[in-house]
This record gives structure tokens, sequence and C-alpha cells, in this order.
């Protein structure tokens, strides 16, 4: 799978969610951890990082590999979107971060990899075997749990490229990293975007005379 193929995935899965979230599950394959284990969060972020990478935050980051100059998924939010009540997916990350620290475990076994104990399997793993991980679980694997993993990167896509868990407004104000990158335009003082200028520099149509004022039809 290229990446191309991989964000289209994601992408059409994200649009999905938008119009109506489904509750993503975890693989239910793994036991899952405590929802407080401080291993939840760096794992998911490593995961996040691995999609779309970004610079780490301080020298002693091991979440983020540092594959990138930029800010990446993690600092678009990732995890924030994770945790958005509205996604409805929060109970399920304690699953999900041992679902991958399981399947990191078995790769670093496989390849014959020595794991840092300090950190979860995930985050010892350095850029390159996340990704050739995730390549397996993304391409590689079939059925149900490929499609629990595809969603959970639905979700990091869909926080980069759209801030769902934000006010667009606020977020484009702000600088989100993902909306700037893709030169998502600024609103208008008031918050609201308008277009005085035609996209093909001539209208296509006439409004109809009984169009609303903001813009519906009666």
């Amino acid at each position: 799978m290229t990446r191309r193929q991989l964000l289209k995935a994601a992408a059409a899965a994200a649009a999905a969610w938008r119009l109506a979230p489904w509750p993503v599950r975890a693989p239910a394959a793994f036991a899952q951890v405590p929802p407080g284990d401080p291993s939840i969060t760096p794992t998911l972020e490593a995961f996040s990082d691995t999609l779309i990478p970004g610079a780490k935050r301080s020298p002693l980051d091991r979440a983020i590999a540092g594959a990138d100059t930029g800010a990446g998924a993690v600092q678009a939010g990732a995890i924030d979107l994770m945790n958005f009540p509205p996604a409805g997916v929060a109970p399920a990350l304690p699953g999900f971060a041992a679902a991958l620290n399981a399947r990191a475990t078995a790769y670093a076994a496989d390849h014959g990899i020595l794991l840092d104990p300090t950190v979860p399997p995930l985050v010892s793993l350095g850029f390159a075997d996340r990704t050739a991980l995730l390549v397996e679980l993304l391409d590689e694997m079939t059925g149900d749990e490929q499609l629990a993993y595809f969603a959970l990167a639905a979700l990091v896509f869909l926080a980069y490229h759209t801030a769902g868990h934000l006010p667009t407004a606020e977020a484009v104000r702000d600088g989100h990293p993902g909306l700037a990158a893709i030169g998502f335009p600024a609103p208008d003082a008031d918050g609201l975007w308008r277009f005085p200028a035609f996209s093909y520099r001539r209208a296509l149509a006439t409004k109809h005379a009984r169009t609303t004022g903001k813009g519906s039809p009666p």
C-alpha cells in the first residue's frame, strides 16, 4: 500500500466518521491495560507520529521519533481527538495501546530487536521499524483487527487535516499545524467564511430569489 492509498483510505474513513461517528473498538485479541496506565498516551503518540511525523518536543522525547522538522500529528492534537467525548473512542484507547504494544513486542522478537524496558514497546522501536510494523497492520493484515487500526489511523488524519476536536475558526487563528499545512483560509473577523471572489472567476449560476441570508434555500 502506498502513502497515497493509505491517505485515501483514512480520509474516506474520516469523512464517514464526521457524517456519522461510529464506536471505534480496539482489537479484541488483546487484553486491555488499566485506563490510567502511563503507557497509553506515549504508545498512541508513537502510532500517530509514525503516520504523520513531527519534530521532537524536547531532546528527551521518546514517543515522537523526530523524523520531520515540522509539527506532526501529535502537535496537531491527535491524542486530544482520540479523547474527544463526541468521538466515543476514549474507552477503547487502553485496548489499542495494549494491542499496539503486543504487536511491537512480537515484531521486535521476529527481528532480533532488544526493546528498552523503560518505555512502551512501540515507543522503543526506531522510526523505520515503527513504519514497517504499521505497514503490516494497515496493509498486510486482514479482517476486523485491520479495520480497527484503520479507524484509529483515520482519527489521526482527521485531527491533522481538519482539527475536528476544535472550533475551526479558533484552530485556524491559533495556527493549527495541519490546517496551516493545507492552506486552510482564515475566517473573517466575526468567525465566518465568506468568499467574495468566484473560484472560476465568474458566476456559474444566478442566486435563487428565495435564498436566505445564510445562503440556504427555503
